[in-house]
């Protein structure tokens, strides 16, 4: 995938970024998450940074992150740079690990998957957002790493969950806590194989890039805990957050395949205009009373014109049913 990485410019007081992460194709959910964080940025007088997130290596699709760039184009959500691949950074990352071991805030663990889930300290909790690590390995340090090393053994940097958990407020759903050392553990930022896991990388590229506002789907608020546990280990400010609620299907599950075919790619390929999937989206998030074919540079105008927009947004689930 070609992209022409902009240098960075006079930036505002707002540095939002558009992240779609090319592991398949854009539907409808993304969609509306994009259309939330582009009229945030936008009427705020903000700076878009457009960042695609190719990390997840044996996911990642080659024709994918060309495709979001398209369905982005085809909504009429603009940005004003374009970050370096996530692919092209992994020495950054590997620095700020380095960072994090010096600080023993992290240690290897070579426990697979399956053990991790045998032997979760809070099984009744483990739909939270995964099993609870049990601590297996918390009792090494950075350097054991040489020794796993020697021997050839596989394993996982993990990040120690801190004993206190700070509150912190989501601009949609209000004040948050949970004891995340609980509740969610110690989890993985690195291994010793593969590329870097998402928690560290996107905390460095929102750092490195000034990143100030979040916004993204709701299925990721569990992170918010982990990233700025992250945050506060390397001494950087947390950007702000928003967490957009998820798009379901007509069942309540996450929407997918079986709901139909709801991707963007298909839309244009039909040669629809982006007009009435955009009506849609703009009513299921309180923008407009009615459904009704409308612009993105339209609803710019509508939310540029009432400061409590975010209000509108309905704190749960948008049901979507597929034609």
């Amino acid at each position: 995938m070609a992209m022409e990485v902009t240098g960075f410019m006079n930036r505002s007081n707002y540095i939002g970024r558009l992240a779609p992460s090319p592991t398949g194709a854009q539907h409808v959910g993304n969609a509306r998450t994009f259309l939330v964080a582009w009229l945030h940025a936008r009427s705020r007088g903000g700076t878009l940074l457009l960042r695609v997130e190719d990390l997840d290596t044996p996911r990642t699709k080659e024709w994918a992150g060309d495709q979001a760039i398209e369905d982005l184009e085809w909504l009429g959500l603009d940005w004003d740079e374009v970050a370096d691949l996530q692919s092209l950074r992994e020495s950054r990352y590997c620095e700020i690990l380095g960072e994090l071991k010096s600080q023993e805030v992290v240690y290897p663990c070579s426990c697979t998957r399956s053990e991790v889930e045998a032997s979760s300290s809070a099984p009744h909790e483990s739909q939270l957002d995964g099993a609870v690590y049990a601590g297996t390995c918390a009792s090494r340090s950075a350097s054991d790493a040489v020794d796993l090393d020697a021997r050839g053994v596989r394993y996982a940097w993990r990040f120690r969950i801190p004993e206190s958990t700070p509150a912190w407020s989501d601009e949609l759903h209000g004040q948050q806590w949970l004891d995340a050392r609980k509740l969610l553990g110690d989890f993985v930022v690195a291994r010793s194989y593969g590329p870097t896991a998402y928690q560290l990388a996107v905390v460095a590229d929102d750092h490195d890039q000034s990143i100030t506002h979040v916004v993204r789907g709701d299925d990721l608020i569990y992170s918010t805990y982990r990233q700025h546990a992250i945050y506060q280990a390397l001494g950087w400010p947390s950007p702000r957050m928003l967490h957009v609620p998820l798009v379901i299907g007509p069942d309540g599950k996450r929407l997918a395949k079986r709901h139909g075919d709801s991707r963007l790619s298909l839309m244009r390929e039909k040669g629809h205009g982006p007009e009435s999937l955009l009506g849609e989206l703009a009513h299921s998030l309180g923008l407009l009373k009615s459904i009704r074919p409308v612009t993105a540079e339209e609803l710019l105008s509508i939310v540029g014109s009432r400061d409590d927009w975010l209000r509108t947004i309905p704190r749960v689930p948008w049901v979507y049913n597929p034609q």
